[in-house]
């Protein structure tokens, strides 16, 4: 192994540093969405609420907001919230160079969270009842573009965090 290569050990923690680093980003935009513009963001214990029902082996709801509630799905969601973070910051870190964690750039980062935001318009939107991409929403193009957004934060975040990550150790 090559001094390059980063150890596993050293690879989870700079995915948990800095997935938790580009999450705090994403929930630090959506205050700024919410105060500034009063734009509703994701409420996470809706993505608790879809887990909880995935033990059930329901996927896809006619409109989650109408599905029954599930114990415990406001920290579910926040806790899933913040593993999807986690995990998509160790996806970037394994497809990147690795020399990228010492000399961060914010192009690969903010490229890597757009990408990202396949996960909700493909996934997360269909199975909450709102179509592809928010396609079956009162406003399709504002949830989109909040949806964008908020993935070029996380983006963002990951930039921010790795630099702080860096100036740290």
């Amino acid at each position: 192994m090559s001094d390059h290569q980063p150890t596993f050990m050293l690879f989870c923690s700079q995915s948990i540093f800095i997935g938790i680093g580009a999450t705090l980003m994403i929930d630090s935009w959506a205050q700024v969405l919410r105060r500034a513009w009063r734009i509703k963001t994701l409420d996470y214990a809706l993505v608790g609420r879809w887990l909880g029902h995935l033990t059930r082996f329901t996927i896809k709801h006619d409109t989650i907001t109408r599905s029954p509630k599930v114990a415990g799905e406001v920290p579910l969601g926040w806790l899933a919230h913040y593993l999807i973070g986690i995990i998509f910051a160790a996806c970037f870190l394994a497809i990147i160079d690795p020399q990228w964690m010492l000399e961060p750039k914010v192009i690969p980062a903010t490229v890597f969270g757009l990408v990202t935001v396949s996960f909700p318009f493909f996934v997360l939107q269909p199975s909450f009842g709102v179509g592809v991409a928010s396609a079956k929403s009162p406003n399709p193009l504002r949830a989109r573009l909040v949806s964008l957004s908020t993935h070029l934060a996380f983006g963002f975040g990951l930039f921010v965090s790795a630099e702080v990550y860096h100036a740290l150790i």
